[in-house]
């Protein structure tokens, strides 16, 4: 079966250490045709690394990569307040696009990005690797199964020290970051990922009630933020997520979901195991592979074109966890209680 020739455009961090290590993996499916990035030696780099012809493959204008005609997939990884127009641009072209999150960098580019299939006939995944990480998909069943009895509330901490990594070479370096021209700054760069684990595994949010505490930093309006969550379910859940800090107690709180006949715990992303405690002393661990979200992603777009499986993270899907944050901060500016999902059907999970 011939390859899926792919065009990346923005060649940063996301590319060279999230998505090209998962291409490779799948150099059977995908072939990396083009690459563009507004940066001259950034893409001549990345063309010389892939192998691509420098006159022909390689690009600093998308708009002109864009009218290849071999391209079937554009993969797109740029920063956030262009999400929406590069995606157009690509779907006016009509090619298959894989778009990192969040959909755009205000509501209305959020809705407008996730009508684009519908107006151009074309696929579109959004890369949010929780949805298709080992771990919350472990979470999932094990709470769909009742494997620790009824889930009946979580608690989920996450801290991310943005200040740390701002003068290394890390995502928090970039000015755009930095300095985001979009509603929320790293809530809704990062904390959107921890948004769509805990909608992935308790599904549709009924309510949530959430408070934020000020701060003068460009990287995020708030030092930390707490949500009270009550899903369609019934579950319960907080919420918190402190980029502003570290936290030095091992293991971490981490995701706690407490259930009928026991709790489930989940430490971080990265420790490679979820643990089953029950009510009756029992002790159960499940190993996972951390990391396997952006070879899962790739994977399941190439069977989806394929046809023969469906897209998992669909922009339907993910303009719920756009929604979401946007009720966190409408929440904490108006000191009222947000109705995010109002009927099953509207739940987006």
């Amino acid at each position: 079966m011939s390859k899926i020739k792919v065009g990346i455009i923005g060649a940063g961090l996301a590319w060279e250490r999230l998505h090209y290590p998962a291409y490779q993996e799948l150099s059977n499916e995908y072939e990396i045709s083009a690459v563009c990035d507004q940066k001259r030696e950034v893409a001549e780099d990345w063309g010389k690394r892939l192998g691509l012809d420098l006159s022909m493959d390689v690009f600093t204008d998308y708009q002109q990569m864009l009218k290849r005609q071999d391209l079937q997939v554009i993969d797109i990884m740029v920063p956030i307040p262009d999400n929406h127009k590069v995606a157009e641009a690509a779907a006016r072209s009509r090619k298959n696009i894989i778009l990192e999150k969040p959909l755009g960098a205000t509501y209305e580019q959020a809705m407008a990005t996730r009508d684009l299939p519908y107006l151009y006939g074309i696929k579109m995944m959004i890369a949010e690797n929780y949805r298709y990480s080992e771990e919350f998909n472990i979470l999932r069943q094990l709470v769909q199964e009742k494997k620790a009895g009824e889930a009946i509330f979580f608690i989920y901490n996450d801290t991310s020290c943005f200040p740390c990594g701002m003068l290394k070479d890390t995502f928090s370096a970039t000015e755009w970051r930095q300095h985001p021209n979009y509603r929320g700054g790293d809530i809704l760069d990062a904390a959107i990922h921890n948004v769509a684990g805990i909608r992935h595994v308790f599904g549709g949010i009924e309510n949530l009630q959430a408070f934020g505490l000020p701060q003068a930093d460009d990287f995020s309006p708030y030092a930390v933020i707490t949500v009270n969550f009550q899903f369609l379910s019934g579950v319960l859940g907080i919420f918190s997520y402190y980029p502003a800090g570290r936290e030095v107690q091992k293991p971490s709180i981490g995701l706690r979901i407490f259930c009928t006949n026991g709790m489930i715990y989940l430490e971080n992303t990265d420790c490679g195991l979820v643990n089953i405690f029950y009510n009756d002393g029992g002790h159960e661990m499940i190993g996972f592979k951390p990391g396997r979200g952006y070879y899962n992603e790739l994977l399941n777009f190439y069977n989806a074109l394929q046809g023969r499986e469906p897209i998992t993270v669909t922009p339907d899907m993910e303009i719920g966890d756009f929604r979401t944050i946007y009720a966190i901060l409408q929440s904490i500016s108006d000191q009222d209680i947000i109705k995010v999902d109002k009927t099953p059907e509207y739940a987006m999970v």
